[in-house]
């Protein structure tokens, strides 16, 4: 039995281009014509998923996708930096998040809870045969690809996931693996 995963980072938003914490927030404009003809070359799958943010949703209807809702693929949860700029934050609070993977952003998650959180989901759909795709964010595939390699935390931010990217795994009903990354 054989399952394939396929991770669709969604579109960028404004937020992304003022090097901002995401809310939940529309996409900008050319991330909906970008995810539209890129519609044609998104694999077919039994089933898609996506994370619950408004981001989400609008890059899978602009990809043509309908699909189901899951709250494992939800964003990171940012806390009270949602909608904040990097510059407008405490430099020592977020040079402890960035050093530190058990460090929540105010009243957010840490990364070790996001790892915690996708390994859960990586774990509970190893058995599933066919392909799946899931339309979620930045960080929720980071989180995957270290899990799936097993790398330390510390790699997390060393993952560059662009918007609308697609990264592929396989299963072989034991484990995941990394099958490749493409655009």
């Amino acid at each position: 039995m054989t399952g394939r995963l396929t991770l669709i980072c969604c579109g960028a938003t404004a937020a992304l281009r003022r090097n901002a914490f995401h809310r939940d927030e529309p996409l900008e404009q050319k991330s909906l014509s970008q995810a539209q003809r890129l519609a044609t070359q998104i694999p077919g799958a039994d089933r898609v998923w996506h994370g619950p943010e408004l981001r989400v949703q609008q890059t899978a209807n602009a990809l043509g996708l309908k699909g189901k809702a899951f709250a494992a693929l939800a964003d990171q949860n940012f806390g009270f930096w949602a909608g904040r700029r990097l510059a407008e934050l405490d430099p020592a609070e977020l040079a402890a998040w960035m050093s530190d993977p058990d460090v929540a952003p105010h009243g957010g998650e840490t990364l070790n809870d996001l790892r915690r959180r996708i390994a859960a989901f990586l774990k509970e759909n190893l058995g599933l045969s066919g392909h799946t795709l899931a339309i979620t964010h930045p960080a929720v595939i980071r989180a995957a690809v270290c899990e799936v390699l097993g790398a330390p935390s510390q790699a997390f931010r060393a993952v560059d996931v662009q918007p609308l990217s697609l990264t592929h795994f396989t299963s072989d009903g034991r484990r995941w693996a990394l099958r490749m990354v493409s655009r």
